[in-house]
């Protein structure tokens, strides 16, 4: 099985020249600073730029601390971390019905870990579809190291201009991926017309709740915090999202927030002080890991650049962990139509 990257690839920036890290770690963070003239108009704009500039930042940050799964779950007390996260991922294939052979498509893939469950859970054939080179490149060694090429497939491609013919797929899924996208009727119309008519669409969507308060600066701050430390142009609310999927044609069977149904808190493995089966994603796991990439950074063993990204990401957890605790942001809208 492939191995998450180790501190070294970190460090060589897999997926960046070593002398570009800074530059693009740079570049990244300005597209959210509004006091250089940057808005969240021309984010949406240049959506594939920043969040390709995020992903070659960020993925082997994201194998280091999480794994091949880059996102949340449900979880239950007494849970193992990996056990909850094949869980959300087994619910997704169950609500879709998913048979031996189905063609399906996962839309925003990162680097196969779903696809590959999902693939093994169900006996579907799924194609991933992401944007991001690196990315692919990941999702490509971890399938054949797993021996799932026969089953499995990750695409280059944008989600906005799907390159496949209507009534392709016999089921679409996303888990927490269109986020990034620059609007949700673009990428909502795109799954609409490859999905066999009758077939169904299922997803995990990053939203912010009907508690969110747009005047509220807490509340706003939060969601900037989270937009720039996760690459996404403008996290929609659940409100907008549910509005969205009608307008586009979807019939929407079920729309709620999964967040509401976990014994224990979405963001306990970032805020817990210490959880032995996801230790590098905690509190303490960033802690030193923040501690030695400065070092290594002044010590020239990291390329520059390095510190700034993991200060962003450190800025994520942040922000995600308040807007759980206040209810005003969840990871698991989950939407089947």
């Amino acid at each position: 099985m492939a191995s998450a990257p180790g501190v070294s690839q970190i460090l060589n920036s897999g997926s960046l020249k070593q002398e570009d890290v800074k530059k693009v770690a740079s570049n990244y963070v300005d597209f959210f600073d509004e006091s250089k003239g940057f808005t969240e108009k021309e984010r949406k704009e240049n959506y594939e730029t920043v969040v390709n500039s995020y992903y070659d930042l960020a993925t082997d940050f994201y194998e280091y601390g999480w794994g091949q799964s880059f996102h949340f779950a449900t979880n239950y007390k007494g849970e193992p971390y990996k056990q909850a996260i094949a869980r959300h991922e087994h619910y997704l294939a169950l609500r879709l019905q998913l048979q031996k052979g189905d063609q399906v498509l996962d839309c925003g893939c990162g680097v196969g870990g779903p696809a590959r469950e999902i693939a093994r859970f169900s006996g579907a054939n799924v194609t991933g579809i992401n944007n991001n080179a690196y990315q692919v490149k990941r999702a490509a060694k971890h399938t054949a190291d797993q021996g799932l090429t026969s089953q499995v497939k990750v695409i280059k491609g944008n989600f906005m201009a799907i390159p496949d013919e209507p009534s392709t797929y016999d089921a679409v899924y996303a888990i927490e991926a269109t986020c990034h996208a620059p609007d949700k009727y673009g990428i909502y119309s795109e799954i609409f017309r490859v999905l066999k008519p009758g077939k169904m669409f299922a997803a995990y969507e990053w939203c912010m709740t009907d508690k969110y308060d747009p005047t509220n600066e807490k509340h706003k701050a939060i969601k900037l915090g989270i937009e720039e430390g996760d690459g996404i142009p403008d996290l929609a609310t659940t409100k907008h999202v549910v509005e969205v999927l009608k307008e586009v044609g979807f019939e929407v069977l079920d729309a709620r927030d999964l967040a509401h149904e976990s014994e224990v808190p979405w963001y306990s493995p970032l805020d817990g002080s210490w959880n032995l089966s996801n230790i590098r994603a905690t509190r303490v796991g960033r802690f030193f890991t923040h501690i030695m990439v400065n070092v290594l950074e002044t010590l020239r063993l990291a390329p520059a650049g390095t510190v700034r990204t993991h200060d962003f990401l450190i800025k994520a957890s942040e922000s995600l962990v308040e807007g759980g605790k206040l209810d005003v942001f969840t990871p698991m809208y989950s939407a089947l139509i």
